[in-house]
């Protein structure tokens, strides 16, 4: 079974400014402005770095409008072999790209005619000390996760034991009450009611609160809460990824809910899959408990251990009347000779 949102309104940037990359904080880089204030409105259209070698040797290769350029010691000792006529015609290659940005690692630099040429054209000029390879590494998972698809769902992100768990249903089922016992248990809140989900890098499902939820949560009967301010900062999280999926419904006898947890579902989230369990819940179920299982279990079988495939092999092997592997069981007693209850 593939479960989906029932709306899976998805968003996407498609451009950014080359000023973001000077004011965005967690990059730790520090660049020099070289252009005019100007140049930094330049948007920039793709994720991909590039290395314009092709470009500069005359080639017209299939790279990207609005892209960013990144010069090593390699392009910049390509340009110093070049007269000032040639390193001219090599740069109108690079302008007919409509480069949004250059950047210019290891301290490198361009000679003032080249600097006055880049101006002329509002080309975002950027320096740095940093090698091109850390570059590389920063600015590349900093555009990934700028141009990846985002999307918003109404529901609770919690981390317990480390496994990113969504709490989803419809209003009022319970989700932001089971959260908040989590927490007073020692596990930790993401986010509750809105939750900012990512796809970082196709490959995992990043999740967050917004800027104006925070760690606030909403209790009826209670009010609105402040979880970082009552149970410090331990029992918050600003960002986890996302590993299970739990929607709470309502009970229904007759509806068939798994028992045995041998045919797994999963849920699919902007082309991710990941664990999904419909728990149905009525009066006096302890969720909070359930919820600390299912994470546990999920670790068992992430470190190789599925408790009900090794169960399902044992019924197989008595229904069969086949041997037992001594490593699981001796007899159909599991214990063979009572001698005093001590543990």
């Amino acid at each position: 079974m593939i479960w989906k949102f029932p709306r899976e309104s998805i968003l996407k940037k498609n451009a950014l400014f080359v000023q973001s990359i000077i004011d965005e904080r967690s990059i730790q880089i520090t660049f020099d402005v070289l252009s005019n204030p100007e140049s930094l409105r330049n948007e920039i259209r793709t994720k991909i770095l590039y290395r314009p070698q092709f470009l500069l040797a005359g080639y017209n290769d299939s790279s990207s409008q609005n892209q960013v350029f990144v010069f090593g010691k390699e392009e910049v000792d390509f340009l110093q072999s070049l007269n000032v006529d040639q390193q001219i015609t090599a740069f109108s290659n690079i302008f007919d790209k409509q480069v949004a940005c250059i950047i210019i690692s290891n301290s490198l630099v361009f000679p003032d005619y080249i600097l006055e040429l880049l101006n002329n054209r509002n080309v975002a000029l950027l320096s740095t000390d940093k090698d091109i390879s850390v570059v590389f590494d920063v600015l590349t998972s900093y555009f990934n996760d700028q141009f990846s698809p985002q999307m918003v769902v109404h529901g609770t992100l919690v981390d317990v034991y480390g496994v990113g768990i969504l709490l989803y249903g419809k209003s009022s089922i319970g989700k932001s009450e089971v959260a908040l016992d989590l927490v007073e248990r020692g596990h930790r809140l993401v986010a509750d009611d809105t939750v900012m989900l990512t796809n970082n890098a196709d490959a995992t499902i990043m999740g967050t609160s917004t800027r104006i939820a925070k760690h606030f949560m909403e209790i009826r009967g209670i009010g609105v809460i402040d979880v970082r301010s009552m149970f410090g900062i331990k029992a918050v999280r600003f960002q986890k990824r996302m590993e299970i999926v739990i929607e709470l419904v309502e009970y229904d006898p007759n509806e068939e809910y798994t028992r045995t947890g041998l045919e797994q579902s999963f849920a699919e989230i902007m082309g991710v899959r990941m664990d999904y369990i419909k728990l149905p819940v009525y009066h006096g179920k302890n969720v909070t408990v359930i919820a600390e299982a299912i994470a546990l279990n999920y670790l068992l079988r992430t470190y190789g251990y599925n408790p009900a495939k090794i169960m399902s092999d044992y019924l197989h092997s008595v229904l069969q009347n086949e041997p037992i592997h001594e490593d699981k069981f001796s007899n159909q007693r599991l214990v063979n000779y009572f001698q005093g209850d001590r543990e």
